[in-house]
């Protein structure tokens, strides 16, 4: 089940009797919900934001926003090598591979603790060079909940500074984590650091405003300049796919965190949310534990809508045929089911 929040809810009501037209808006889509997302991620005193370097566009959804990064890339800087975890959402290959961008994979769950792999990670984007792009999922990440601590992020700055890397942050799943602010602290991180950068963005999640395909595609430049001239050539590339973004959506968003007691239910909402995956992770990690008479207790230290089990496609299929608990065939749980 996934209800239609209440703040959601009343923000349509309240764009159903005000809304007048129904005329197209630029490429970018919504502005309103385009600043209010720019400061959801970055926050609205970050010196990207406050010094002119970062923009931000409306996408449809979460994928919309990856593949015109895809697609931006390709057109400005030709096929790229874009780095991808192993393991990681399935749809990041196939999005960047059909933009004719080489894909090469980097090391990132350590199986037997359920936690980041680290050393195998930077063991493996040793090997960047000058023009890759890096793909690092921003919070809660999809499909194993293990998320870089704030050294590890400060480490991966440094490295992709020194090899002259462009990352791209995937953020499915902000405030899923550890609150909106904590869950957006790595992508922060890197912009305040970093030259350049490119982050994909959903509401998918914490809005639920999933068949909505409401997203944003953000970009930092080296300064306001080179900002609004990587926002004058990203432009172009959404005009020759979809024109212009889905409104309803993005209206729903920026009619919440532009009105205060909205907002306000909205982070309550969200907050319920997390909570009862924290609390479903801590209840599952204990039973599977006391069962099998092994520590799974990463399930509960881990965050977000996803947990990898070590289960083999045979076992998944016993699963589901014998007791209806349903799960992908690689092992990936959705703990809110």
């Amino acid at each position: 089940q996934a209800p239609v929040l209440a703040s959601v809810k009343k923000a349509e009501a309240l764009i159903l009797g005000a809304q007048t037209s129904k005329a197209y808006l630029s490429s970018a889509g919504n502005d309103l919900y385009n600043q209010h997302i720019r400061a959801l991620l970055l926050g609205a005193g970050h010196p990207a934001v406050a010094d002119g370097r970062a923009h931000s566009i409306q996408t449809p959804g979460g994928t919309g926003a990856l593949r015109v990064a895809a697609d931006y890339l390709r057109a400005l800087k030709g096929a790229c090598r874009v780095w991808i975890p192993d393991p990681t959402w399935a749809n990041h290959r196939g999005l960047f591979a059909a933009a004719g961008h080489a894909v090469k994979t980097y090391g990132y769950l350590d199986p037997e603790t359920g936690g980041v792999a680290y050393g195998a990670m930077m063991q493996d984007l040793a090997g960047l060079a000058a023009g890759d792009v890096v793909i690092l999922h921003g919070c809660c990440h999809n499909p194993t909940g293990a998320d870089l601590s704030a050294a590890q992020w400060a480490e991966i700055a440094d490295l992709l500074d020194s090899r002259g890397a462009v990352p791209l942050i995937d953020v499915a799943y902000q405030g899923f984590g550890e609150g909106l602010d904590e869950d957006a602290a790595g992508l922060r991180l890197l912009a305040g650091r970093l030259p350049e950068m490119l982050i994909a963005s959903s509401c998918s999640k914490n809005f639920a405003l999933y068949r909505e395909r409401t997203g944003a595609l953000s970009l930092v430049g080296a300064n306001a300049r080179s900002a609004d001239k990587a926002l004058g050539h990203l432009l172009p590339v959404v005009r020759s796919n979809y024109s212009m973004p889905p409104d309803h959506g993005a209206a729903v968003v920026a009619q919440i965190l532009d009105t205060a007691s909205l907002r306000a239910q909205w982070q309550q909402e969200l907050t319920q949310m997390r909570q009862r995956l924290i609390q479903v992770r801590l209840a599952l990690a204990e039973a599977i534990s006391a069962a099998a008479g092994r520590d799974f207790g990463f399930i509960a230290r881990n965050r977000g809508l996803f947990v990898q089990l070590d289960l083999s496609p045979a076992q998944v299929d016993q699963l589901r045929e014998r007791a209806h608990i349903h799960l992908s065939r690689s092992g990936r749980m959705n703990i809110a089911g």
